[in-house]
């Protein structure tokens, strides 16, 4: 009983701290993309790049900023990596091999920070900080500064202009992410995190020698992990470090960084077209989403079925003592519906509804908050295709925001909603039947050579993670091969690209379009019934996308 109080205190707090935030934060956040005013030194770096801050650009000149940048990321972070020991502060680290660098740097560079490595027998600190740091900052701006392009989409007309993908990157990073970084990286540090550029702290003196262990940035870095939905932790075992994640306090303000951007970003978009009520639409679908699926994981993590369940009272293999269950599936509920991936408990060892409940958020492609602007821009998708089914229902032409919903939008949009499902199922059909990688998951989950469900679990779990760019993992599956190095980053970068390819070229679209005036039989988008529509779209397309999948792994484990 006292553990259900004390997890119901964590969820008000946190809802306390995110309904506080939500207006000021969004209000900001449309501010930074809107204003046409530069900051000094966004004006050096536009004259240092060679950026003209005032030209607009297409989506398709928009995209190819975002690949280029991208690719720049890519072949810095693998070159960093590869050359690390001989980089200050490599603490005698080895280079990186080839493969491992290749997803490495394709997992950091799409947001997803899936780790085939062990962060602390692996890199140094200036892989660290040079490396993977500056991606978690330039990969979570990138996702606002798409989703950004979406709202102009709807909120300019008669123009192939949306806005210019340098200033909207500069301006998140410097106006937005190093301020907030900063400010809770000294939160973080005072309440007990690790921060030290110093060699490996000795703990204790031997006759074999001293005794020492791994600190670097790891406040700082783990700040902007967990605000910019990253999730690439500094050790193996990520947020369950009492390094990276020391106390009670600190878990709380951790799992408030990777939800407060998501969930204010739908002020930002209503402040954007002009209509607050719009934002507020969007946002009690993801407050639903988030409060449903922290419920079920609670309930099944401490009443499922099983003798060591009933003698533990709960599921209490692979969680931290000192968080207990209701922080641990908070953080898990929070951490699998953005696409963060950073971990305060082991996955692996929930019960196989709770395994699958961490899955289907997933596979709800995150948009409960969802990713830094990832989340925003799928739900909006979602809530064209909501549209588009009412008007097939009453026999008219779907708009919204004053938008036609014409067979080009729901192109754009059919594509976004296939792409990330069509990604994790034929990567995990190839692993399955390449009978070489099934060697990969951990023998107590064969059966004469063959998967169980729980093995199978396992891979759907890593690919439904590393396609929607999430990052989290089950354990038992030996990630760190030539084939699992290769196709999980292959995976992470279609995942995350080629969404973003039909999401520009969706905003393009729909900005060319002149605004339709609204009508007494305009479908109204900031209604509770709209909300609702929403809600059962989204779990209807995903119920049947991923169904059958779900039903030979975590299913069939938990109804054994």
């Amino acid at each position: 009983m006292s553990d259900t109080w004390a997890g119901l205190l964590q969820v008000a707090a946190l809802v306390l701290l995110l309904a506080v935030s939500y207006r000021p934060l969004g209000d900001y956040m449309a501010h930074i993309l809107t204003s046409k005013k530069h900051l000094r030194v966004e004006k050096v770096l536009y004259k240092t790049m060679g950026v003209d801050s005032e030209a607009d650009q297409t989506w398709g000149t928009y995209l190819r900023s975002v690949f280029a940048i991208s690719a720049v990321g890519v072949l810095l972070l693998y070159l960093i990596l590869r050359i690390q020991h001989h980089l200050m502060m490599a603490l005698g680290m080895p280079k990186v091999n080839a493969d491992l660098a290749y997803n490495t740097a394709a997992s950091f560079v799409t947001n997803t920070n899936w780790q085939n490595y062990s962060g602390e027998n692996t890199l140094g600190y200036v892989a660290q900080m040079t490396g993977l740091a500056v991606q978690n900052f330039v990969s979570a701006s990138v996702g606002i500064a798409v989703v950004a392009t979406l709202i102009r989409g709807f909120t300019r007309s008669k123009t192939d202009r949306l806005g210019n993908f340098w200033v909207d990157l500069t301006r998140i990073i410097f106006r937005l992410m190093l301020p907030f970084s900063i400010v809770f990286s000294l939160v973080l540090i005072a309440s007990g995190a690790v921060q030290s550029l110093g060699d490996h702290l000795t703990v204790v003196h031997t006759l074999n020698g001293d005794q020492g262990l791994y600190t670097g940035a790891t406040a700082s870095q783990e700040v902007i992990k967990e605000l910019g939905t990253n999730g690439g932790g500094i050790f193996n075992a990520n947020s369950a470090h009492p390094f990276e994640n020391p106390t009670a306090f600190t878990n709380l303000l951790e799992i408030y960084l990777l939800l407060v951007i998501g969930f204010a970003l739908p002020r930002t978009f209503g402040k954007m077209v002009g209509s607050h009520r719009q934002g507020y639409t969007i946002l009690s679908v993801m407050a639903i989403i988030w409060i449903g699926s922290l419920a079920f994981s609670t309930f099944v993590e401490t009443h499922h079925h099983g003798i060591n369940l009933a003698d533990g009272h709960a599921a209490l293999e692979g969680k931290e003592s000192r968080f207990g269950i209701p922080a641990s599936t908070l953080f898990m509920t929070s951490t699998t519906l953005t696409s963060t991936g950073a971990i305060n408990s082991w996955h692996d060892s929930y019960t196989p509804l709770g395994g699958g409940a961490a899955m289907f958020n997933m596979m709800l492609g995150e948009i409960a908050p969802g990713g830094t602007g990832s989340g925003l821009y799928g739900m909006l998708v979602l809530a064209i295709v909501t549209v588009f089914i009412a008007g097939l229902m009453v026999g008219r032409t779907p708009e919204y925001l004053g938008k036609k919903i014409r067979p080009a939008e729901m192109k754009y949009a059919a594509l976004y909603i296939l792409t990330t499902p069509a990604v994790v199922l034929v990567f995990t059909g190839l692993a399955m039947a390449l009978k070489g990688e099934t060697a990969s998951i951990s023998s107590g989950n064969l059966y004469d050579g063959h998967p169980t469900p729980h093995g199978f679990s396992e891979v759907l779990y890593a690919f439904t993670s590393m396609g929607n760019n999430n990052g989290s993992a089950f354990g038992g599956l030996s990630g760190n091969t030539h084939w699992w190095n290769t196709a999980g980053a292959l995976a992470m970068m279609f995942g995350r690209f080629l969404p973003m390819i039909w999401v520009l070229a969706l905003a393009g679209s729909l900005a060319k379009q002149k605004p339709v005036p609204e009508t007494e039989g305009t479908l109204k988008t900031a209604s509770p019934l709209f909300a609702g529509m929403l809600l059962g779209t989204v779990l209807l397309v995903v119920g049947l996308t991923y169904f059958p999948a779900l039903s030979l792994g975590p299913l069939a484990e938990g109804l054994h």
